[in-house]
């Protein structure tokens, strides 16, 4: 019997996204789509890429459902919950950074979604924080790491397109700023670290220090980062360690070749690669923010919740060219 779903905050970048994944899964029936600012409005028309895939009418009005996703603005999944509280056996699924950091809500408790190191807690939670887009990137860049006990100073920079800055329009995310153009933003002061950092420490034996400049780029979608920390061990080495970390997660590829962000563009995988220079290593990453730094992760923990494999719905080929 397949499971009902609902998504609020259907017409943003990562709502639309799950539309286009959940209208192939096997196992699921959107049931509604729920926005205040779009209601009576077809989805398809609000992003033509879903003509013949879903002819559902964003609504105002609530349904039954046994999953619930959250693509609201940061800060606003608390408040929604707080006014339309779901029953306990509803699983919801969190998009914003509400329950990152601060896991208790109510009478649920949100487990960190990172199916790389919580996929036993995922697997018996109902409450699920999707984890953020960058934070996503980084973390698989470093978990080995730190769980060697080998990570004090990371500095890290990290490159993202358009649609990790949402739907609403503002100056940065102009054609004609982003196009050809390149720039810093919260230098050392992204929201994203206080949840990497938490994640980090809770394997490492001390204290990381995480340097993160991240930067806008001049194209739509997918993040590039690349970490630098001081390391002893041999390339060989720390290769072993990627690859015995991560041979249960099948999306995640650690590369021995050189990578590029076409690689992963319109898939839920992060493909990783390693470089050294003395006792310098750089840990580079990449993902799509949209999928593996959002709504396929979201999917990816929702399959988990259920007891399904990992990877239904979510086969899908990159776009190289």
């Amino acid at each position: 019997m397949k499971k009902s779903v609902g998504i609020i905050g259907a017409n943003g970048y990562t709502g639309s996204e799950l539309v286009r994944l959940l209208a192939f899964h096997p196992n699921i029936e959107l049931k509604f789509l729920y926005s205040r600012s779009n209601s009576g409005v077809k989805i398809s028309d609000l992003y033509p890429d879903l003509d013949s895939v879903c002819d559902l009418v964003l609504e105002n009005t609530l349904r039954p459902v046994d999953i619930l996703f959250l693509c609201l603005p940061h800060t606003e999944s608390a408040k929604w919950l707080a006014e339309r509280p779901a029953d306990d056996e509803v699983l919801i699924i969190d998009l914003g950074n509400d329950f990152r950091l601060s896991t208790h809500f109510g009478s649920r408790d949100f487990v960190y979604g990172l199916p790389e190191i919580h996929f036993n807690e995922i697997q018996n939670s109902k409450s699920i924080a999707n984890p953020g887009c960058f934070a996503t990137a980084i973390q698989l860049a470093l978990l080995p790491l730190a769980k060697e006990n080998l990570l004090k100073d990371v500095y890290t920079t990290g490159i993202t397109g358009s649609t990790g800055a949402g739907q609403s329009l503002q100056p940065t995310t102009h054609f004609t700023w982003r196009n050809d153009n390149i720039s810093a933003y919260k230098t050392l002061n992204h929201q994203h670290v206080d949840e990497i950092l938490k994640q980090i420490n809770s394997l490492n034996n001390q204290e990381v220090e995480l340097n993160f400049v991240p930067w806008r780029g001049d194209f739509a979608r997918g993040i590039f980062t690349s970490s630098i920390i001081s390391c002893d061990l041999e390339l060989e080495k720390i290769y072993s360690l990627y690859k015995d970390f991560y041979k249960d997660s099948p999306f995640v590829k650690v590369s021995e070749k050189p990578i590029d962000m076409k690689q992963v563009v319109n898939t839920n995988f992060c493909t990783i690669q390693i470089e050294k220079k003395g006792n310098k290593i750089a840990i580079h990453s990449t993902i799509d923010n949209l999928l593996k730094g959002a709504s396929g992760q979201a999917v990816q923990n929702m399959n988990i919740a259920n007891g399904w494999e990992q990877n239904l719905g979510l086969n899908l080929k990159p776009i190289a060219f």
